[in-house]
């Protein structure tokens, strides 16, 4: 939600209909609510695109059934125009909202700040929290909390912001952040992210800081690993699942060995400004007890870490940065993968089968009502 032109459209197209961002220029106008199904990724929910102009909590429209079944409340403001009725219009949809659904997560996007200064980008953060932090307060609805991004569509700071909203949303979270803890104590592993491939949302982290730096990094992969699959194919191999980090191959060549499996690597090449240097290698792997293949790649920095890609389901994409020391013990770490693998497969299955009860809860509490 959000006024009009405030950046709400361009920000569904770029991150979950895949649009490049100077493309969303030619976006018209939002004039009624737009429902997209977001079930290609894993993150299964849907979307709806209010149009700015449009108060929805006057009597023509029932506010019960839009807001009540509402997990999160996303307000876009633009930071780039001045926005009192952005934050009159924000205030007063975070209280008929809350009186509708007291479940609902509210996030506000400061939203254009890429063409803002460092400084002016903290200042207007803190001017639109402060402000509406006391609206609130005087109307005794402190207890409401609301959550505040600084994003733009032309950097990574869009999907930071989702993978904090989406995250919110997600009732594994804890068990998930535990086994990644787990990986990575037991692997020697610096950072580990759980993306969503499709949107490039990370679902759950470790428990360190995250550090932008190297989340753009692990992003970036995703997008690299997939233009590198379109290119060359999926369907490559390795004999034993095994990665090795060679330091002679400049060029891109296909390499044979007896068994007749085949493995792809690629040429070093540019890697921003901190990492000059990175060798690539795409392969299929079969895992242990597994009847499907299943993606891998390993990206080495010029800074000697290690990105390391493994796929957990065809919806998800493991992410490691770690040391090249700690890689040496790559057979411990693909073990500790496939056990963290089986673990959030058990997590999933059987928060879909307590999904399933549930609504059969509901259907039967329907049916008794009526």
């Amino acid at each position: 939600m959000g006024l009009q032109r405030s950046g709400k459209s361009s920000i569904q197209r770029v991150v979950f209909g895949k649009m490049p961002p100077n493309d969303t220029l030619y976006l018209e106008s939002t004039t009624k609510i737009q429902k997209e199904d977001i079930t290609r990724s894993f993150i299964d929910f849907q979307i709806w695109d209010f149009p700015g102009q449009v108060n929805f909590f006057d009597g023509a429209y029932d506010s019960q059934e839009i807001f009540g079944a509402v997990g999160a409340l996303i307000f876009v403001i633009d930071a780039q125009d001045e926005y009192s009725e952005a934050l009159h219009r924000l205030f007063y949809t975070v209280t008929n909202a809350y009186s509708v659904n007291q479940n609902i997560t509210f996030e506000v996007l400061i939203h254009k700040v890429d063409g803002l200064s460092d400084d002016y980008k903290i200042d207007t953060q803190r001017d639109v929290q402060q402000r509406m932090s006391d609206a609130l307060a005087d109307a005794q609805l402190e207890h409401i909390h609301v959550s505040y991004y600084l994003t733009s569509i032309y950097d990574h700071s869009i999907y930071e912001a989702f993978s904090k909203i989406i995250q919110k949303l997600i009732r594994e979270l804890p068990t998930l952040e535990n086994l990644l803890n787990v990986l990575c104590s037991n692997s020697g592993i610096d950072k580990a992210y759980l993306f969503d491939t499709l949107t490039k949302i990370y679902i759950a982290t470790d428990s360190s800081p995250v550090d932008m730096q190297s989340y753009e990094l692990c992003s970036d992969m995703i997008d690299v690993i997939i233009d590198i699959e379109c290119i060359y194919g999926a369907q490559v191999s390795s004999p034993n699942g095994r990665l090795s980090i060679s330091e002679d191959e400049e060029y891109s060549e296909n390499h044979v060995n007896g068994n007749g499996t085949t493995t792809l690597r690629e040429y070093d090449e540019s890697v921003d400004g901190d990492s000059a240097s990175q060798q690539e290698s795409l392969r299929r792997t079969d895992g242990v007890g597994q009847g499907e293949a299943e993606a891998s790649s390993l990206i080495k920095l010029d800074n000697g870490d290690v990105l390391y890609m493994r796929e957990v389901n065809r919806l998800l994409v493991l992410i490691c940065l770690l040391r090249h020391d700690n890689f040496e013990k790559h057979g411990l770490i693909d073990y500790n993968f496939q056990c963290f693998k089986e673990a959030v497969t058990e997590v999933f299955e059987f928060s879909q089968k307590r999904n399933n009860q549930q609504q059969m809860v509901n259907l039967a509490q329907q049916d008794s009502n009526e």
